[in-house]
């Protein structure tokens, strides 16, 4: 993507930087004399979440403030150390980090099951403990590996995971990517290939991340593939086309029908704001986001 604040990078140090906000404060000061204080009232079809990364400018603290203020109900791509964080202010984190092995080692690749299991049945009890219920997990990049093959390898790595996945409670979700713009090579780009995948591990403790940015890039037909395939789907991401800005009328997508969809198949999971925002306002352009999505 056409920014410093990548996705991968955000992946490898997610706390981001200490620069501090500048935005005007009244949403946080507004917020500040209750942390338990409720967001506003929002319509509550859709549950929706933000991914820490596009805002790593912002203290974590602050970011927490906000969007309870705003009235998400989750800051999610977070590791261990940053659960609690959220938590204070009242929020979750629908979709934790910290296993695995990045975007590019996978489950496609079965020199890096071993790892990857290790990694993912350690933190299945924190995330428990915490409360917490999902994990993200990528299929990796091909590296020669062909579309069948990384299915068979998938399937075999993941199924390793599932007992304990089941015993404490924890759903893998796979994130759906573009190899088109952003994550070049990467194998689960197409939605038919995830749901596959689905299929042969044959678990409810395995979803996809279906992302809408992701996929328009790759395939369109939003609408459709969620009334098909929205068994399947655990989690969703939002993201504006052409370049991942904001979700407003500047870009090819129409989140308020996107989202009724959705809405309408009974989803009960979250649907997190993965945009970057351009304007000098970002709170504000989360907010504009929120209430786009709040059908």
């Amino acid at each position: 993507m056409a920014t410093t604040l990548s996705r991968r990078s955000a992946l490898k140090n997610i706390a981001g930087s200490a620069a501090l906000l500048t935005a005007p404060l009244t949403l946080t000061e507004a917020f500040a004399a209750s942390d338990n204080a409720l967001g506003p009232a929002l319509k509550g079809r859709i549950k929706q979440s933000v991914c820490r990364w596009c805002y790593s400018k912002i203290p974590l603290e602050d970011l927490a403030r906000e969007a309870k203020a705003i009235g998400l109900q989750s800051i999610e791509l977070l590791g261990p150390n940053e659960w609690p964080v959220v938590q204070k202010y009242g929020l979750t984190c629908a979709l934790p980090n910290g296993a695995g092995m990045g975007i590019e080692k996978g489950f496609n690749n079965p020199i890096y099951h071993n790892d990857l299991v290790a990694s993912y049945e350690a933190i299945f009890p924190k995330l428990a403990e915490a409360g917490l219920n999902t994990i993200i997990c990528f299929s990796g990049n091909r590296k020669g590996i062909s579309d069948e093959e990384g299915l068979v390898h998938c399937t075999n790595g993941l199924k390793r995971l599932m007992a304990s996945a089941e015993k404490h409670k924890i759903t893998l979700i796979m994130e759906l990517l573009n190899s088109r713009v952003n994550h070049k090579d990467y194998q689960a780009d197409k939605s038919a290939w995830g749901v596959e995948l689905c299929k042969r591990v044959g678990s409810e403790r395995f979803k996809l991340l279906y992302d809408i940015y992701h996929m328009q890039i790759m395939e369109g037909d939003i609408i459709a593939t969620i009334k098909r395939d929205h068994q399947y789907f655990g989690h969703y991401h939002t993201g504006g086309v052409p370049g991942r800005a904001e979700i407003d009328d500047t870009q090819e997508l129409n989140y308020p029908a996107i989202m009724r969809a959705i809405a309408d198949t009974g989803f009960q999971g979250y649907v997190a704001q993965e945009f970057i925002p351009k304007r000098p306002d970002a709170i504000a352009s989360l907010k504009q986001a929120v209430e786009i999505c709040d059908i």
